[in-house]
């Protein structure tokens, strides 16, 4: 009976090695796509959601679910640092041969995720009111998004363990199941916000009732998935008690790394509200657009946590840094791709989102500029992802507040002075370039820094063995 858990936990673990072998831009290539397709459900669902409330024809209720959605963010950020300390500690483990100490700890993450996550909703609930205030909500804005808060929020208890296994199955390289669990929420919200927005006349009141059904889906469908393949034991007390400092050790600064792009994005918000309900609604729409149009970087620096976690446990620094040449290459293919359909849908997307004056203006001129910005934010992203799953997560946690910080309020303040709205996205941009070169170029410092520890005897300066020999030619021209 003893090796019943240890054969589940490598039955869960059986494609362990998957990533420490075979061709790096192929493994970047597929998890970066299947990734693509369950994050890009979501948002172009949320997209699509903004899209039903705005043509209720009123400017105050497309800010309002803008505002509303910039609290909710501090909430699902919380949630991803919980989770990139997951599959950042189980990938690892994995990658080591260590298939019933990954068990452990995704058992152990779980069961410590819920409870942050349910202990959100009960300090934010009580403060929803001032939050919105503080990022410039005002009159019928603010008491809409307040309403949506109070009916939406309380799903994060969902969210967070449904989010905690969609990144436990990408850990172990379960790419397409960790797609279905995103999918499955957004086919839901794709399904049902029409006919709660319109077809019961709920309006906003629908969108976020919606969003509770969506996550509830999320959850359900991440709980088969990590069911069927052994991933979770029964948890016992002692376990989660030891695991908890060691996950919190990396989870509290990817928190923070996280929280600080959703400071950036209150402050941007209250930079913005200066300029009337029409620059706020404008500044919506730009929201819920950028991950659809980027959400394939985003999906990118998901990607490459496990590929990096199994090569570190696995010593395979040559590999490492084959990850981040690809990652970079990718990254700048898909930013030019994207950012040329942006400034030739400019015009038919304003009239889609009725957006007009002040707020058409401000749209416009971030489809001209957000390629460029684009492609540094994911630089970050990658160097972010390589500090959260090679030991240094303190790094991505300055580099994410530095751009929240200094590379965002002075020049944003600044733009807005001189040149208006358009200002503030121009500011922001500077910032994006500044810190995204930093974190990368610190990104390959790291990988030399840990090749240096390993010494001599790393497994990557024995040779290559030949069942590998076919994948020297690639690998060795990304390095």
């Amino acid at each position: 009976m003893a090796e019943a858990p240890v054969k589940a936990a490598e039955a869960a673990t059986g494609e362990a090695g998957r990533f420490v072998t075979g061709s790096i831009l192929r493994h970047v290539v597929v998890m970066s796509a299947t990734g693509s397709v369950g994050l890009m459900a979501i948002f172009v669902v949320d997209l699509l959601s903004l899209l039903y409330v705005s043509k209720l024809g009123d400017p105050q209720l497309t800010a309002a679910v803008g505002f509303a959605s910039i609290i909710q963010f501090f909430a699902i950020a919380i949630n991803i640092g919980l989770m990139i300390a997951a599959g950042a500690l189980v990938s690892r483990a994995i990658g080591s041969g260590d298939s019933v100490g990954a068990r452990r700890l995704a058992t152990s993450a779980t069961l410590l995720g819920t409870l942050v996550s349910g202990a959100l909703v009960a300090v934010m609930l009580p403060v929803a009111d001032p939050m919105l205030r503080a990022i410039g909500a005002e009159g019928e804005a603010l008491r809409v998004a307040e309403r949506f808060l109070w009916v939406a929020l309380p799903s994060n208890v969902l969210m967070g363990p449904g989010m905690m296994f969609s990144g436990l199955l990408r850990a172990v390289g379960a790419a397409r199941q960790a797609m279905f669990v995103t999918l499955g929420g957004a086919i839901v919200t794709a399904g049902l916000d029409p006919l709660l927005i319109f077809g019961a006349g709920l309006g906003v009141d629908g969108a976020a009732i919606t969003v509770c059904v969506a996550r509830a889906t999320f959850a359900l469908i991440g709980w088969y998935g990590v069911s069927v393949r052994g991933m979770l034991a029964r948890p016992r007390f002692d376990h989660v008690l030891a695991d908890a400092p060691v996950l919190f050790r990396i989870a509290l600064p990817a928190v923070l790394t996280n929280l600080a792009p959703s400071v950036a994005s209150a402050f941007l918000a209250h930079v913005l509200a200066r300029f009337g309900a029409e620059a706020v609604a404008a500044n919506a729409v730009t929201d819920r657009l950028t991950p659809v149009a980027f959400g394939g970087l985003f999906a990118l620096s998901g990607a490459i946590g496990p590929i990096l976690g199994q090569n570190w446990g696995a010593g395979r620094f040559d590999r490492m840094r084959g990850v981040l040449r690809d990652g970079i290459l990718v990254t700048l293919a898909y930013v030019a791709v994207v950012w040329l359909a942006l400034v030739l849908t400019r015009e038919p997307l304003m009239r889609l989102f009725e957006l007009q004056g002040v707020a058409a203006d401000l749209f416009g001129f971030f489809c001209l500029v957000a390629g460029g910005i684009w492609f540094f934010n994911g630089l970050l992203f990658l160097g972010n992802a390589s500090f959260n799953n090679l030991g240094f997560p303190v790094r991505s946690t300055l580099l994410n507040w530095g751009r929240a910080t200094f590379g965002t309020m002075p020049p944003a303040l600044l733009g807005a002075a001189y040149y208006g709205p358009r200002g503030v996205i121009a500011g922001v941009g500077a910032g994006s370039l500044l810190f995204g070169t930093l974190g990368i170029v610190l990104a390959l410092r790291t990988i030399t820094l840990l090749e240096g520890r390993a010494g001599p005897d790393r497994p990557d300066a024995r040779p290559v063995a030949a069942d590998q020999a076919a994948e020297t030619p690639q690998t060795g021209a990304m390095v």
